[in-house]
């Protein structure tokens, strides 16, 4: 299998979109409100313009995408107080699930957000509801730096590159 990390063009929408459709299927059915659980192809080809949207390709199939907005377009979507890039959008095809393809992604996103970016930290947001997110973020070296939601809903968790 050989593998590449790039940035997403226009035309790779249809297919960011399918994937993501079918790796978010378990969120849509725990009910939480991820943006990219419920994206049309507009929000995919608006997602591709206005963050770096990454992905993962084997054999040329897109198979993984992970993306990263600058702050101030967080700032129109959440209450975001930090001035680090955001990582969202974060999807991998099933049939390749527990494989490691989304933590090699994600490892070379963050490799290239510090070297490119030249920023000492990365931050992503999740649902305290979802049964095992968290401790994966946590896992990868990511701490939970403030709670939003009247209950704590969501996190938002920062790694130190």
């Amino acid at each position: 299998m050989q593998e590449g990390i790039r940035l997403a063009t226009f035309s790779d929408a249809p297919r960011v979109l399918e994937l993501t459709h079918q790796a978010y299927a378990f969120i849509r059915e725990l009910g939480l409100n991820f943006p990219a659980a419920s994206a049309d192809l507009k929000m995919v080809e608006n997602n591709i313009i206005n963050s770096h949207c990454y992905v993962m390709l084997s054999n040329g199939v897109i198979i993984s995408t992970v993306s990263v907005a600058q702050p101030d377009s967080v700032r129109k979507v959440i209450d975001y107080p930090f001035d680090y890039p955001f990582i969202w959008w974060f999807a991998t095809d099933p049939t390749y699930g527990g494989q490691g393809i989304g933590g090699r992604l994600l490892d070379g996103v963050e490799a290239i957000v510090r070297e490119e970016w030249q920023v000492p930290s990365v931050t992503l947001s999740t649902s305290t509801r979802h049964p095992w997110l968290v401790d994966m973020y946590k896992r990868r070296g990511y701490e939970v730096v403030l709670e939003l939601g009247e209950h704590g809903d969501s996190v938002i968790l920062e790694k130190k590159l």
